[in-house]
């Protein structure tokens, strides 16, 4: 496989890493330290397309596709990471779902405002007594004449409580399978529907500049046509949307990983003790060659997944391994780059503690390191 960037790939990379340096760098700081969700970028963001990169023109889209979207993660995560989830959640969970799904009406009614950036959407798939169990769905929703009437609550639901928030695409039982089963649908709920509350937001030790809230649901009551996709499809729709965004989620792991070694770099080259840069030491030479040798076998594995999937080959196992991967040496790089800068590692005014509280999450959201393996072993035979 040849992964060199296209032109046009390499023009995107080029424009959001400047954006990222030059818009994102300069303000988000502030926003961390006061745990505010940073509006102007987000805006600018849209101006640029990015939500709708993956999505065709007749939609409001960009006419791109997926890995237009990672590269785009990717650069922002080199820089912060609360910007590149906000996109990752809006496009890969929030708009994705009513793309792959939905009516051409419910198209119609959410995607021009979600692929401009105009709005945001949240995908409320886990429970507070139900992570990696997703099917252990205990939120109900009963058809009611032509309503649907949910009852129960979501907890960690990225972009659910914004001032742009449209709506949240909502798992919950709606029935029994012929096998005793729960059937899991997929219903749009708009915000501010009746019965519908979004809590107060988390406190959180990471991406502070994100947005994310339990959501519960008492009676909320939503047209019979706010159904998304067929009903009983709501688990296979999610593992769908789920396998995807781990291709995202690696893309995301790898910026930060690789932002870890420019940071690296860049105070190594600054810092001097007993008379001389720290970069001329090999200790810290093989330190920072390690974090990006990391860093570039990451970007492959989520380079090797995206093609797979583009390609429409069976992509599952590779987005898992990048994802799995990705995450890991996120970790390891944020740790690494925070032994480099010592002290200073620990002080909020240098991006590497940003980096190091942000990637912990890396291995848990949008599927544990533990549900990777059980994927992985699985797609094996095992």
């Amino acid at each position: 496989m040849d992964f060199r960037l296209t032109d046009e790939q390499s023009a995107l990379r080029e424009s959001v890493r400047d954006f990222a340096r030059e818009v994102v760098a300069p303000v988000i700081a502030e926003h961390y330290e006061r745990h505010t969700f940073p509006y102007e970028v987000i805006r600018q963001m849209g101006k640029m397309g990015l939500f709708g990169l993956p999505f065709d023109e007749e939609h409001g889209g960009m006419g791109g596709d997926y890995f237009a979207l990672c590269l785009a993660l990717e650069e922002l995560a080199r820089v912060d990471s609360s910007v590149a989830i906000t996109l990752e959640a809006a496009v890969s969970l929030g708009a994705m779902p009513i793309y792959r799904f939905g009516t051409e009406e419910q198209k119609a009614t959410w995607l021009p405002r979600l692929l401009s950036g105009e709005a945001l959407a949240g995908f409320g798939l886990t429970e507070p007594g139900t992570g990696s169990d997703a099917g252990g769905t205990q939120t109900r929703a009963v058809l009611d004449g032509d309503e649907w009437v949910i009852n129960g609550s979501k907890a960690f639901i990225t972009n659910s409580g914004t001032d742009i928030t449209a709506m949240v695409t909502v798992t919950a039982v709606t029935g029994t399978n012929p096998d005793g089963s729960k059937e899991l649908s997929t219903i749009i709920v708009p915000t501010g529907t009746p019965g519908f509350t979004v809590a107060p937001g988390y406190s959180k030790v990471g991406w502070t500049a994100s947005d994310t809230h339990e959501l519960t649901f008492d009676d909320c009551r939503v047209p019979a046509a706010n159904l998304l996709g067929a009903r009983g499809r709501g688990f296979a729709q999610f593992l769908r949307i789920l396998d995807e965004g781990r291709i995202a989620i690696a893309a995301l792991a790898v910026g930060l990983a690789q932002g870890c070694v420019d940071e690296s770099i860049r105070y190594a080259k600054e810092r001097h003790a007993f008379g001389r840069p720290i970069g001329d030491n090999q200790a810290i030479q093989f330190k920072i060659a390690d974090m990006e040798l990391k860093a570039h076998t990451a970007r492959l594995a989520y380079y090797d997944a995206a093609a797979r999937m583009l390609a429409g080959e069976p992509f599952k196992r590779q987005a898992a391994i990048a994802k799995l991967h990705a995450s890991t040496i996120a970790v390891d790089n944020a740790r690494e780059a925070t032994q480099i800068h010592g002290g200073y590692g620990f002080m909020n005014e240098y991006p590497v503690a940003r980096f190091w509280r942000d990637s912990k999450i890396l291995e848990i959201g949008e599927g544990t390191s533990e549900v990777q393996r059980m994927i992985i072993a699985r797609d094996l035979g095992l």
